[in-house]
């Protein structure tokens, strides 16, 4: 039974966690394990259905998210808010000045954007949603990829996108992913987006993969890189022990942060 002073993000991650787990949820069952009214969870279904993860029916809804799928990035957003935050801070301390980095899309790239933001680096996102924070102050360098942006997500993506990549060289690439394991690596959803992190990678000096605890226990479509290619992987203090173990012992800097 969860308390009553529950807030709307918290309910919201609650119903999303059964739905992922069941499939379809229940209003008065929902409103009894959430300590809340059931007006206050139609009021819930109603916005989460307006994003996309659900469709109501009658006493309740059913999931609408392929097995895996990840749920739209303004849901994402605010998941692990304190948490990416505090990777985002853990990833600035890891630039120095004066380094051109790639940064990847994704909630917890935007978090690593405004962290890096105002600093003197040389920064191509790889998302329209950090351009906000990376533009905010001159003594950042943006450098702007072609390529198509996703709907929704605002990664971009397609052969302008890696082209520019591959033309160039980095000193980092800061990897976000949708799932990932010591034994298969960084793995993502979209064909497109995998492509692209692929590309940052090869034109990048050292990789820096940020995945918050979650991540460890998740697996997608396609791998991006083995484990053996990334140098740092910054996460939370909820990341298991033994995938921190197992890090360490191939060699990886791993950092809960």
């Amino acid at each position: 039974m969860y308390g009553t002073a529950m807030d709307s993000a918290t309910r919201h991650k609650a119903i999303l966690d059964r739905l992922r787990r069941d499939g379809r949820v229940d209003v008065t069952v929902l409103a009894g394990a959430l300590g809340a009214s059931d007006m206050t969870i139609r009021r819930d279904l109603d916005v989460l259905a307006q994003g996309g993860v659900l469709r109501r029916v009658r006493g309740g809804a059913i999931s609408l998210l392929k097995r895996g799928e990840e749920l739209p990035f303004a849901l994402r957003e605010v998941e692990a808010s304190d948490a990416k935050r505090r990777m985002g801070a853990a990833v600035a301390g890891l630039l120095q000045d004066g380094e051109a980095v790639v940064l990847d899309g994704g909630t917890t790239g935007l978090a690593v954007a405004h962290a890096v933001s105002g600093r003197r680096l040389t920064v191509m996102p790889l998302s329209l949603h950090q351009l906000p924070p990376l533009s905010a102050d001159p003594a950042t360098t943006l450098l702007v990829p072609g390529g198509t942006a996703r709907f929704g997500e605002g990664g971009l993506v397609g052969p302008m996108t890696e082209a520019a990549l591959r033309g160039m060289r980095f000193d980092t690439v800061v990897l976000t992913c949708c799932g990932f394991s010591v034994a298969d690596g960084v793995m993502a959803h979209d064909l497109q987006e995998a492509a692209v992190k692929r590309a940052a990678v090869e034109s990048s000096n050292r990789v820096v993969l940020v995945a918050e605890a979650a991540k460890f226990a998740r697996s997608a479509l396609v791998v991006v890189c083995s484990t053996a290619s990334i140098d740092t992987v910054v996460t939370d203090v909820g990341a298991p022990d033994d995938a921190v173990a197992e890090l360490t012992a191939a060699g990886v800097q791993a950092i809960r942060a």
